[in-house]
């Protein structure tokens, strides 16, 4: 009998994200996958659009922003600790950190990451200070 997974949030970061933050792996299912990111106090991702998945994020620390643009529209909205937002597919979005320390937040991918080339740079509202 499965009766799920368990895993605690590792020290070290497992990949850069394509738009250049730092990323935990969590926990998949077949619907859905989680992740921590984590961006440096002071940067800026690069601007990216998920190609295929959406995505639920919920901040745990820090200050910031994030941008999203989707069909001509364009918000910027503050990002603190309990701040939950979504990214539809096809939504271009950006984040910096704009406090004293660190942006992290848990994001839950729908379907599951696919990988490589799911994520396509884009032009974004800020100049990005990370790259992947």
């Amino acid at each position: 009998m499965n009766t799920g997974s368990i895993k605690t949030l590792p020290n070290g970061y497992d990949v850069l994200a394509p738009d250049g933050s730092e990323v935990r792996v969590l926990l998949s299912l077949s619907a859905g996958s989680m992740a921590h990111f984590l961006l440096p106090a002071g940067e800026t991702s690069r601007a990216v659009r998920h190609r295929t998945v959406e995505e639920i994020w919920y901040v745990l620390s820090g200050q910031g922003e994030m941008w999203r643009s989707n069909d001509g529209h364009d918000h910027i909205a503050a990002l603190s600790p309990g701040t939950c937002l979504t990214i539809p597919a096809g939504t271009t979005f950006q984040f910096r950190s704009v406090g004293i320390e660190a942006l992290a937040a848990v994001a839950v991918t729908m379907p599951p990451w696919p990988g490589e080339g799911e994520a396509e740079i884009i032009e974004g509202t800020w100049s990005p200070t990370r790259s992947a």
